[in-house]
């Protein structure tokens, strides 16, 4: 008797056994050892196939991290499925891998559902040459449009008015923060790649800042991870398709903008990052193997996008949600802004030499919020050395923020949010060596400048135009939701005029 007749299988079961069966074979082909060519880092035991699956919390890796840290030390390995990482916690430890062997740990770890999205292109997950180049290019058109100086400044003033008044148009009605400062962050990129600021209304514009909020949910579900840890499953029905197609779309609504561009493109009047890369590759058309085309085009922008919107617009809204929280420290602040700018003039970057406690409470909340507790995964160079360890080239490294940003040896009161951490006894601002919101060494934020700009000026003037209450009765939950960054729970502001 076949053994098919004998217990009934259908075509999910066959399917989840073969998959089994395929696991099994390249795990015994790989050998047994977990540790294989780190035997010398220290990590726990681990099991056949899964490694050390089963010790994390998925939906919240960093903090299955942050304890195996504990019992293993700064520098561990342990294994994701059929990949073996290596994990660093800690500011000393990710301090010496980031900064003070930055060429060593420059490259970008090639993880299966980042790599579907980007193929090695871009600026965030792009690698070797092309990353040098598109990262170069990008930085200099970011200076040449102003990031940093008073043209970019002058661009998000004016956006901050469009965001009061949208604030104003709820006449102080309870209203969800979430899609005004996403479009207000998304405006502001949009202004440099497109050259044009989009009504928070419009469709199109909509749908990108919705496409770019779901894929950063998707990207840090269960799901993905399981995917990253048996890419081979990829053909199965998952999470990581609906990222594909969410990119898919998105990068079709970036390639209308760049036909318009094309169409008329002036290179002696360009007004957009668009602009500059279209110029950059007909200077480049001769060269075969020139790295400046569609698709590092597309993916760079997309890049620009998800990172420039993100992640700036959920710091916005911890800070709100963190004033609500803690309405005496809101109103410290209220009065540093009477006191130093008024309530008639518009607040500007000269302003905050003068504000020592709003700007520790805006350096607070990216502290506390701990937008990218994973950061986004490094891998090695070369065959590197570091503290009396050895890690091969390309190896997969973890230089884990969230434990940077709340490292006890670092932080008075980690776990707490505390503005005093950037305060001296005098109550003058002080930096932290330990304040690495936008990681650090070669793959630090390309957009660092623009972010600490952004969040100052809309911060501060939301805080001179309204006072923030949660509803009678609310108690807020600072949980963060998780996803490939931590935002805040779904939660109504609402904000009285001062």
């Amino acid at each position: 008797m076949a053994l098919g007749s004998a217990f009934p299988l259908d075509a999910a079961t066959l399917l989840i056994l073969g998959a089994l069966s395929l696991l099994l074979l390249l795990y015994f082909r790989r050998g047994s050892k977990c540790h294989g060519a780190l035997n010398l880092l220290p990590g726990p035991p681990c099991l056949p196939i899964i490694g050390h699956l089963h010790l994390l919390d998925l939906k919240k890796p960093h903090e299955s991290l942050m304890e195996l840290s504990e019992q293993y030390g700064p520098v561990f390995t342990i294994q994701l499925g059929l990949e073996k990482v290596v994990v660093l916690t800690g500011y000393k430890a990710v301090k010496e891998a980031l900064v003070d062997q930055a060429d060593d740990f420059a490259e970008r770890a090639k993880v299966p559902v980042l790599e579907m999205q980007a193929n090695g292109y871009g600026i965030s997950f792009g690698h070797g040459e092309s990353w040098k180049q598109m990262r170069r290019f990008t930085l200099m058109t970011l200076r040449n449009f102003g990031m940093g100086k008073k043209t970019i400044e002058d661009k998000i003033t004016e956006e901050a008015k469009y965001l009061v008044q949208e604030i104003e148009s709820h006449q102080d009605k309870p209203f969800d923060a979430s899609v005004p400062f996403t479009s207000a962050m998304a405006n502001i990129i949009c202004s440099i790649v497109f050259g044009e600021r989009f009504d928070y209304r419009d469709e199109v514009f909509l749908t990108i800042t919705k496409l770019i909020r779901e894929n950063f949910n998707l990207l840090g579900s269960s799901r993905v991870q399981m995917y990253n840890a048996f890419p081979f499953l990829g053909f199965l029905p998952g999470t990581h398709k609906k990222i594909f197609q969410n990119r898919t779309q998105m990068v079709q609504l970036i390639l209308n903008f760049y036909e318009e561009h094309q169409k008329t493109l002036n290179e002696n009047d360009v007004g957009s990052l668009i602009d500059a890369f279209l110029v950059k590759r007909e200077e480049e058309s001769n060269n075969l193997d020139s790295y400046f085309h569609d698709n590092n085009l597309v993916t760079s922008v997309t890049n620009l996008f998800a990172a420039g919107t993100d992640t700036s617009s959920s710091t916005l809204r911890w800070a709100i949600l963190l004033m609500m929280k803690y309405p005496e420290i809101q109103r410290n602040v209220h009065e540093e802004i009477n006191r130093v700018i008024g309530t008639e003039v518009a607040p500007g970057m000269v302003d905050r030499k003068g504000m020592p406690y709003t700007d520790a409470v805006i350096h607070e909340v990216q502290r506390f919020a701990n937008i990218l507790p994973m950061n986004i995964p490094h891998a090695t160079t070369k065959d590197t050395h570091f503290r009396e360890f050895f890690i091969p080239k390309g190896m997969q490294v973890i230089p884990l923020l969230s434990s940077v940003l709340h490292d006890k040896t670092q932080w008075e009161t980690p776990n707490d949010f505390n503005p005093s951490h950037f305060l001296d006894a005098e109550g003058r601002f002080v930096k932290r060596d330990a304040f690495m919101p936008f990681s650090a060494g070669r793959r630090i934020c390309i957009g660092e400048s623009l972010a600490k700009m952004e969040l100052f000026l809309f911060f501060t003037t939301l805080m001179q135009k309204f006072s923030f209450q949660a509803l009678p009765g609310i108690c807020l939950d600072l949980t963060p939701l998780v996803g490939l960054t931590l935002c805040p729970k779904p939660h109504l502001v609402c904000a009285a005029l001062r």
